[in-house]
C-alpha cells in the first residue's frame, strides 16, 4: 500500500507538477543496536557501541532541515551565490558584475562546459566520501569518520594536482574540439589557464564543505559561499574595471576568491571539536576508506564525466548555429543555473540524510525524507518555470541587449523551462540510493537514459531538422525517460535491501 501511495504521488510530480505533495516525517524512530546497522555487505558501516544516543541526528528528522535548506537557497540567491555544488558556482556573480561594468556581453560557453568535464569527475569522485562520512556519523564511528576526513583531504589535493596538471596541457585542444570561435578562443584559452592554476583550492572547498553537510552543518559552507562570493564580486571590480585586465582580471578574481573560501572551510574544519576534527600532519590516505570512497563516488564521477561529454557534443552543436545561438544558449543557461543550483541543494541534502539515517540504521525515515522532499522539489520546479517563462525577456536583458539573441534565448527558454518538473526524481531518488551507499545502479540509468540517449538524439534527429528547438528538446525528453526508469528502480526498492544485505 505504501509503495501504490508512493507511486503516485512520483507520477503527480513527474507528470501533472503538483505541489501539494508535501508529506511531512513523523517522529523518528529509536535508535537500533550496533547489530541493526552492520549489514553484511557494508561492514564498514559499524556503530562504536551496541547502543548509542541519536543528539548526532536530531537536526536532520524534522521538516526544519528542509526549511533551512530554503532559507540556503533563498539566501544564495539574494547573494548571487549560483552553482552552488558545482565548481562554478561564481560563474553567474562573475558574469554579472562583468557585464554591468564593461558592457562586453561575448561569452565563454566552451571553457564552462571544458571545465566541468575535469572537475566534475572530480566532484562526483568526492561525493563518494560526503556519503562514507555520513554513514560512519549516522552510526557514531568516530574513529572512521576521522579517517575518512584526512582521507578526503588527501584525496582533494591529489585530485586538484592532477587536474591542475592536465588542464593547464589540454586546454586549447580541448577548446578546439568543440568548435569554439576564433574570435573568443584567445579569451577562452587565457581564462582556462588562469582558472585551472586554482583549481586545487576549489576541490579542497568542495570537499571541505561536503564534509561538514555530512556532519549536520549546512549553514556554513553557505555562509563561506556567501563571503567568497563578495570577495570575487570586489576583485572582479578592481581587476576589470579598475586594472583593466578583462578576462584574465575575471579570472584571477574567480581563482583568489576560490583560496579564501578554502581557507575559510580549512580552518572550520580544524577548529571543530567534533570527530571530524581536522590535523593537517595525519592528512593521509587510509586504504580502506579509500576504498569505500571510491566504490561510492566512482560511478558518480563517471556519470557526472558522460554528463559533461553529453553537454560538449550539445555546446559544439550550438555551436554550428553561429555566435547569437551561442550569446543566446550562455544567457539562458545563467538564468538556467537557477534551477540547477536549488536542485543541486535538494540532491545533496537527501544523499546526506539518507546516508546518516543509513549508517544509524533508521531505514524507514529515508522513505519518509523522500516524500518531503520530492513535494518540496515539485513545487519548487513549478514555481520556477512559472517565474522564468514570465521574467524571460527581462532576466535575458541583465546579459544582452541585442534583441535578435533575446528572441533565441526566448525560444530555448520555450521548449526547456516547462519540463523542470520532469527531472527531480533523478535527482532526488538516485541520490537517496547514493547516500545508502547503491550507486552503480543510478549511474547506469543516468548515462543511458540521459547521456547516451541525448548524444544519440543530438546525432541523428538533430541533423534531419537542423534547428535549435531539436537540440533544446534534447533536455525534457531525456529528463522524462531517466525519471521514469528511477521511479520504478525505486519503488522495486532493491537499492536499499542490497545495501541491507537482505539479498
Amino acid at each position: 500500500m505504501k509503495n501504490k501511495h508512493l507511486a503516485i504521488l512520483l507520477l503527480l510530480a513527474l507528470a501533472a507538477g503538483s505541489g501539494g505533495c508535501s508529506t511531512q516525517p513523523s517522529q523518528p524512530q529509536t535508535a537500533q543496536t550496533a547489530q541493526d546497522v552492520q549489514a553484511p555487505s557494508a561492514p564498514a558501516i559499524q556503530a562504536d557501541s551496541q547502543a548509542y544516543s541519536d543528539e548526532g541526528l536530531k537536526k536532520y528528522t524534522t521538516p526544519e532541515h528542509y526549511l533551512n535548506l530554503g532559507a540556503f537557497v533563498l539566501f544564495g540567491l539574494l547573494s548571487l551565490a549560483a552553482w552552488t555544488f558545482n565548481p562554478s558556482y561564481f560563474e553567474l556573480a562573475r558574469t554579472f558584475i562583468y557585464n554591468l561594468f564593461t558592457f562586453n556581453f561575448q561569452p565563454l560557453p566552451s571553457v564552462f562546459f571544458t571545465l566541468n568535464l575535469l572537475v566534475g569527475f572530480f566532484t562526483g569522485l568526492s561525493s563518494g566520501a560526503t556519503v562514507i562520512i555520513s554513514q560512519y556519523y549516522g552510526a557514531q564511528n568516530h574513529e572512521n569518520v576521522k579517517k575518512s576526513v584526512h582521507t578526503s583531504i588527501a584525496l582533494s589535493l591529489a585530485g586538484g594536482a592532477i587536474i591542475m596538471i592536465l588542464g593547464l596541457i589540454f586546454s586549447g585542444a580541448a577548446l578546439q574540439l568543440m568548435n569554439t570561435p576564433d574570435d573568443i578562443m584567445k579569451l577562452s584559452l587565457t581564462y582556462m589557464r588562469i582558472y585551472f592554476l586554482g583549481v586545487i583550492p576549489s576541490l579542497i572547498y568542495n570537499m571541505g564543505s561536503g564534509i561538514l553537510r555530512a556532519a549536520g552543518d549546512a549553514k556554513r559552507p553557505l555562509y563561506f559561499l556567501i563571503i567568497s562570493c563578495f570577495i570575487n564580486i570586489i576583485l572582479d571590480i578592481f581587476f576589470v574595471v579598475v586594472l583593466k585586465l578583462g578576462v584574465a582580471g575575471v579570472a584571477i578574481a574567480t581563482t583568489l576568491s576560490q583560496v579564501a573560501s578554502a581557507v575559510m572551510v580549512l580552518a572550520a574544519l580544524m577548529r571543530t571539536t567534533d570527530s571530524y576534527k581536522l590535523y593537517i600532519r595525519e592528512i593521509r590516505f587510509a586504504p580502506a576508506i579509500l576504498k569505500h570512497i571510491i566504490r561510492i563516488g566512482l560511478p558518480a564521477g563517471l556519470q557526472s564525466t558522460m554528463y559533461s561529454v553529453s553537454n560538449l557534443i550539445i555546446q559544439a552543436s550550438i555551436n554550428a548555429f553561429g555566435t547569437d545561438t551561442i550569446a543566446a544558449w550562455t544567457a539562458y543557461g545563467k538564468v538556467d543555473g537557477i534551477f540547477w543550483m536549488i536542485m543541486g541543494a535538494y540532491g545533496v541534502a537527501i544523499t546526506t540524510f539518507a546516508g546518516q539515517n543509513f549508517g544509524a540504521g533508521k531505514y524507514d525515515r529515508i522513505h519518509k525524507s523522500v516524500k518531503v522532499c520530492l513535494g518540496m522539489a515539485a513545487f519548487t520546479s513549478v514555481l520556477l518555470s512559472a517565474v522564468v517563462l514570465l521574467g524571460g525577456r527581462i532576466f535575458f536583458r541583465l546579459f544582452t541587449s541585442d534583441d535578435s539573441v533575446i528572441d533565441i534565448g526566448l525560444h530555448m527558454m520555450a521548449v526547456i523551462s516547462p519540463s523542470y518538473i520532469t527531472y527531480i526524481c533523478i535527482e532526488i531518488l538516485g541520490g537517496t540510493a547514493r547516500g545508502c551507499g547503491d550507486s552503480i545502479i543510478p549511474m547506469l540509468l543516468t548515462c543511458f537514459g540521459i547521456c547516451v540517449l541525448r548524444v544519440i538524439w543530438i546525432l541523428v534527429i538533430v541533423p534531419l531538422r537542423p534547428d535549435v528547438s531539436t537540440v533544446a528538446f534534447s533536455y525534457p525528453l531525456t529528463w522524462t525517460v531517466t525519471s521514469v526508469m528511477f521511479i520504478i528502480y525505486y519503488l522495486r526498492g532493491n537499492w536499499l535491501k542490497r545495501r541491507r544485505g537482505l539479498q
